[in-house]
């Protein structure tokens, strides 16, 4: 022991750090890793009657940063039933291109000590910690056996990831050969990982243009992932964690396809722990669905920019109170986009709203996504390099180069 105090002060004297401080053990809290937003499926979004009563829904999900254990929440936010789970297990992936795991690293997961779990209508539920360390980038694997059809499982449809569902109790099976697939992620909130402090969250409040439509299926490769890798590769950045909380079709205003972004702020960004910085790229489905159907007069366009604009500062208010360093984000050019149709008032309108956003004092920080996307010589439009094909969500290209725009020092 005596020899061991020598040794460690030697080190302490040659680096210049005391002795109490490198014997002194860190204080463990959790951070989530990884989220998604949940809601209630509609349309195309809704599986047929029976898919998940009492099969196994295999998800792979991508963390943004290490820990030394982990723990599952899963939500039933969207039922006015309870949900009940039989068993969830979680391993690490082969790859995020397949349903097989790495059979050595399978845990079960448990629920104050069980492995079956009711959760209660409109609730979420934590799990017990797992003993396994997530690695910062990995591809993990989360299996549940649902012990009934879900009455209204929640869900978040964009999951940009290929997701396995097969009949009967398949958690500790190592591939799930047969099983029916499709993109979206059910009951899974998030996964939260125990680091020793400091450690903090960024989280990205969007649409669909945040959610990763354009990107690449079981790619990672949205711009909140590009977000992530940069933070990893930073020594003095890698304690953040970046949380997706993008919503296809959601706006800042009226619910569409999920509740309204100030609806959600409360679940989707303050309730998530340790968040210290939130980016918000939220306005242009407002901006698009404002004429969809028809013109409108030139007093209902001011009427929405306005609106927006108190929008905006009520997610900065509320979050600034939270001690949350709010980051504006400009709206992306969408002249060309079929869906939309938008015309030079709808322009002038995203380029109010843009200069609002840009004006030093309303954020905290400004990432100017508009100027790194749109063509110069039309910057109305989107650049034909990062243009997924339909003139409103970027590719993948688009995403690396809006991930590669994001100051590192708005973190600092």
């Amino acid at each position: 022991m005596q020899r061991f105090t020598v040794v460690i002060a030697s080190l302490s004297v040659a680096f210049g750090v005391p002795v109490t401080a490198m014997a002194k053990s860190c204080s463990p809290i959790w951070v989530p890793t990884w989220a998604s937003s949940q809601m209630l499926p509609t349309g195309e979004n809704v599986l047929p009657k029976g898919t998940l009563g009492g099969a196994t829904l295999r998800q792979i999900v991508r963390t943004s940063s290490a820990g030394q254990r982990l723990r599952i929440r899963l939500s039933n936010v969207a039922s006015s039933d309870p949900l009940r789970i039989s068993g969830v297990t979680v391993a690490e992936a082969e790859s995020p291109t397949s349903s097989a795991i790495k059979p050595q690293s399978l845990k079960p997961v448990l629920f104050d000590g069980r492995r079956d779990v009711i959760i209660p209508a409109g609730a979420e539920y934590l799990s017990d910690p797992v003993p396994l360390a997530p690695s910062a980038l990995q591809s993990l694997t989360v299996s549940i056996h649902y012990a009934e059809e879900p009455s209204a499982p929640t869900s978040h449809p964009g999951s940009r990831a290929t997701s396995y569902v097969l009949p009967g109790d398949h958690l500790a099976d190592p591939a799930m050969p047969g099983a029916k697939t499709f993109a979206h992620w059910f009951s899974l909130a998030s996964l939260e990982a125990e680091t020793c402090a400091p450690a903090a969250t960024v989280v990205a409040l969007g649409d669909s243009i945040t959610d990763g439509r354009g990107a690449t299926t079981d790619g990672n490769d949205r711009w909140t992932d590009g977000l992530a890798s940069r933070l990893q590769a930073s020594p003095k950045l890698r304690h953040l964690a970046v949380l997706n909380q993008g919503i296809g079709g959601n706006r800042l205003l009226n619910d569409g396809l999920g509740p309204n972004a100030l609806a959600r702020l409360d679940r989707d960004v303050m309730a998530q722990p340790g968040v210290r910085y939130l980016i918000v790229l939220e306005g242009i489905n407002d901006i698009g669905t404002l004429t969809r159907e028809a013109p409108v007069s030139d007093a209902a366009h001011e009427q929405l920019v306005s609106r927006m604009i108190g929008a905006y500062r009520q997610i900065v208010l509320r979050a600034r109170a939270r001690g949350i360093k709010v980051i504006g984000a400009t709206i992306l050019p969408f002249v060309g986009n079929e869906y939309y149709h938008p015309d030079a008032r709808n322009e002038a309108d995203r380029q109010a709203v843009n200069r609002w956003i840009r004006q030093p004092g309303n954020f905290d920080g400004v990432v100017d996504f508009d100027r790194v996307i749109r063509d110069p010589a039309r910057p109305d439009r989107m650049h034909a390099a990062y243009d997924s094909g339909d003139g409103l969500h970027p590719s993948p290209a688009g995403y690396r180069a809006m991930s590669d725009a994001i100051s590192l020092e708005l973190f600092k």
